[in-house]
């Protein structure tokens, strides 16, 4: 059984889906303005391993994330660029596509546009304004009433009486209460905007994805996802509006990401500690960021530092050495069909549905990720197949590597072309020093370093071999 650690319940719970063998999933995607940085990544990439262990596991998964494309910054930059609305928002939706199929996310079953939703958006803020769950404000604009709906909080865990308490509000003559947000925003001169029963205007943030995950996925489905930073006021909005629209659960199950942090710092632009993901996809093969970011469980702060990218790449670099190692003992035909096994940044349910769970490294594998998407342990077997495979030589434990490494998104491509793009050189002479140190290591009994030598090389692509009390080596 696979156990989730829900949000809402702070728990981890096992997980049942509404319809036997099926998975709907919504989950919060971008506001499309700008490049894509290293929290997006990280949010991408844990959804985007969460529904590949679904699909292993043989679940038929909709997945649904939300493109935000119109918004007081869209507006603004726009405006900054002399450009309309549309020119901008196509443009960073292309760079965004660009950076997640470089970092092997898979697309989206369905990926809706707020602006294609406002019909709907209407037609519930029209509901929640007839039930006096909202009202229409002297400014034009239209709020939800916080304190009408009895279990605002619930997934924060946060109080109205702790929130008056804790937080700076900006003070807003037109709300009846400072916490009430708006639901759609009167137009201003110049803006874009809908002709609505409101009159002019245009939608708020929290209320698009109320409709779009209700037209598309029901008035309650199987897990919605996003950010720890969506999880208030965002999230928590959404569960107020929707939930009294349709007086139904809108979310069995709630999952959140921890924080991408740089340099144990929170990253900002005003501290200048800000990453844009494509320039970090120019230095670092996309596999490297994926491993970067899996090793650490998904729920957990992430620190980013590019000593942190380094060890991702060393680590990987052992991943394909052995595979590359290995193919070298092995029949051509066997490393022809080791090369066709990488599915190019895919996974289908196909692949495993025969797939011999029971191995005891697979088994261990499935374990991790059954609990709570454990990646952190499951990347831990990945490294223990790679010793054995050093030692054994055994094709068929290149083949069960690749094939549980492909659905966290990694080991997708050739050994070779990996070595070879990451530049994994090491010089002759280099080589023979640490022969010499290794040596030494061996006379002194210091099995560990001698052992952290060897394998360090191996990384590298150089294969030691001891004979007859004489260590030679060789390329891989």
């Amino acid at each position: 059984m696979m156990k989730i650690y829900n949000s809402l319940t702070r728990r981890k719970e096992d997980f049942v889906p509404i319809c036997e063998g099926a998975v709907g999933m919504y989950v919060c995607g971008q506001t499309v303005y700008d490049y894509c940085h290293l929290g997006h990544a990280r949010k991408a990439i844990v959804f985007d391993m969460i529904r590949r262990w679904f699909i292993a596991s043989g679940y038929t998964v909709t997945f649904v994330e939300n493109i935000t494309d119109i918004d007081d910054k869209i507006i603004k930059r726009a405006l900054e660029n002399s450009q309309s609305i549309n020119e901008l928002t196509a443009k960073f939706i292309n760079y965004m596509h660009e950076d997640f199929d470089k970092l092997g996310i898979m697309r989206p079953d369905l990926q809706p546009k707020a602006t294609e939703y406002v019909p709907h958006m209407l037609s519930i803020i029209d509901d929640l304004v007839s039930k006096g769950y909202a009202y229409h404000a002297a400014n034009g604009d239209v709020y939800y009433a916080v304190r009408k709906f009895a279990d605002y909080g619930k997934l924060s865990g946060k109080s109205l009486t702790d929130l008056y308490a804790g937080e700076r509000v900006e003070i807003d003559q037109n709300k009846r209460d400072p916490f009430d947000f708006v639901l759609w925003k009167s137009a201003k001169e110049h803006e874009p905007h809908w002709n609505s029963q409101f009159g002019k205007g245009r939608p708020g943030w929290h209320i698009e994805c109320s409709a779009m995950a209700e037209q598309l996925l029901g008035k309650t489905f199987d897990i919605h996802g996003g950010g720890h930073d969506l999880q208030f006021p965002h999230h928590e909005n959404e569960i107020a509006q929707s939930e009294a629209y349709t007086g139904c659960k809108l979310a069995n199950l709630w999952m959140h990401n921890g924080f991408l942090n740089i340099n144990d710092e929170k990253m900002s632009k005003s501290l200048g500690n800000f990453f844009v993901l494509r320039d970090v996809l120019k230095e670092y093969h996309p596999e490297v960021i994926r491993l970067f970011i899996l090793k650490t469980h998904y729920r957990s702060p992430l620190n980013f530092k590019l000593a942190g990218l380094d060890e991702a790449k060393h680590g990987l670099t052992r991943l394909y050495t052995a595979i590359k190692a290995c193919e070298a003992f092995a029949e051509p035909e066997l490393s022809q069909d080791v090369d066709r096994n990488a599915t190019k940044n895919m996974i289908k349910s196909d692949n495993y549905i025969n797939f011999n769970w029971d191995n005891a490294y697979a088994k261990k594998f499935k374990l991790a990720l059954d609990d709570d998407f454990n990646t952190s342990l499951a990347i831990g077997v990945l490294f223990e197949i790679c010793s054995a495979i050093n030692i054994k030589h055994d094709i068929e434990l290149v083949k069960l590597l690749v094939s549980l490494a492909n659905i966290l998104g990694l080991l997708t491509v050739l050994a070779a072309d990996f070595l070879q793009a990451n530049d994994c050189k090491v010089s002759s002479s280099e080589i023979e020093q640490l022969i010499i140190e290794r040596n030494q290591a061996r006379v002194d009994k210091n099995f560990a370093l001698s052992d952290k030598i060897r394998n360090e090389l191996l990384a590298r692509g150089i294969i030691l071999e001891d004979s007859a009390g004489k260590t030679t080596w060789r390329k891989a």
